[in-house]
């Protein structure tokens, strides 16, 4: 493979492992903020509860996009990314500031600009490296949230469901297409060529093109939903949270294990992505991180969460 198909591949690698690790570090810091996702992380509720606000949220964007409205769905995903840096920021600042009002209000403050330069400038390197922040952010947050055993079953609803919506019903390729005509930054962007602009040239088709045009012909980047890095994440965080293992320096076993499965998962995804065709990203993404996640129990006699 020559470098110039190999380099964005690392680049994807390196930002799920970035990812991940800056939800590691971030997961005690939204705990002491108190900013969680459910109130009881055991509950065998909470799956099923994500999955219906899930198919909500995309069933909505699927209506506005039906219809045309633009505009509304730019407005719909600008505040909900300017939320998830506001509690991102609160978490941060709550660690070295005192006064409530001053971590809100430098909060709110810091995830308006956020937001706007995500969506007034989203050039790739603007999207990918305010996406590491965003991703690590909502990852800790649910992360911490949920246990083992949801987590688990959350991440094999979510495989099922990312399958189905991408090669059945093909919906998911529909609501990406859809809001990426407003350049709302809801991908990762790996340039493909030195020259590429995400402002300029966009992503084009998610799915059909042929990678062997190349250049100017075909897309310039190689493309990977953030829910594809958040969804292996938040097993990472859960089981550096809810674990006592052995492990190296800050990382347990299993997360060790989840983190080296994540990276299998994804080297098989982008195997096949890189030919050119849309594919469901969190099957083997899921699959890889919960066997990797299994094989650090294994080796670390961490099944006390069975």
């Amino acid at each position: 493979m020559d470098t110039n198909r190999l380099l964005p591949l690392i680049g994807i690698g390196l930002m799920l492992v970035a990812v991940e690790i800056g939800a590691v570090l971030l997961a005690p810091l939204m705990a002491a903020a108190g900013i969680t996702a459910f109130d009881d992380p055991a509950s065998p509720a909470n799956p099923i509860i994500f999955i219906l606000l899930l198919l909500a949220f995309t069933a909505l964007l699927l209506v506005l996009i039906r219809f045309g409205m633009r505009r509304l769905i730019r407005g719909i995903v600008l505040v909900s990314i300017g939320l998830s840096f506001v509690y991102v920021f609160m978490a941060v600042l709550a660690a070295v500031v005192a006064d409530a009002f001053v971590v809100l209000a430098v909060s709110l403050a810091l995830g308006a600009v956020a937001a706007y330069v995500l969506f007034r400038y989203p050039e790739w390197y603007v999207i990918d490296l305010l996406g590491i922040v965003l991703a690590a952010g909502v990852a800790a947050i649910f992360g911490s949230s949920l246990g083992i055993v949801p987590v688990l079953l959350l991440l094999v609803l979510l495989a099922v469901y990312d399958a189905i919506s991408v090669y059945r019903t093909r919906h998911m390729i529909t609501l990406a297409e859809g809001v990426l005509e407003q350049r709302a930054p809801i991908l990762f962007v790996v340039p493909k060529r030195r020259n590429y602009s995400f402002i300029r040239e966009g992503v084009g088709p998610i799915d059909g093109y042929r990678p062997e045009e190349g250049g100017e012909g075909g897309r310039g980047a190689l493309l990977i939903g953030m829910g594809d890095l958040i969804m292996p994440t938040i097993l990472v965080v859960s089981a550096n949270v809810f674990l006592r293992a052995p492990g190296i320096g800050f990382l347990n076993g299993p997360a060790l294990g989840a983190m080296a499965g994540s990276v299998a998962g994804l080297a098989l995804l982008l195997h096949f992505v890189d030919r050119g065709r849309a594919h469901a990203g969190l099957p083997p993404l899921n699959g890889g991180t919960i066997l990797g996640f299994l094989a650090g129990c294994a080796a670390t006699g961490a099944w006390n969460w069975l």
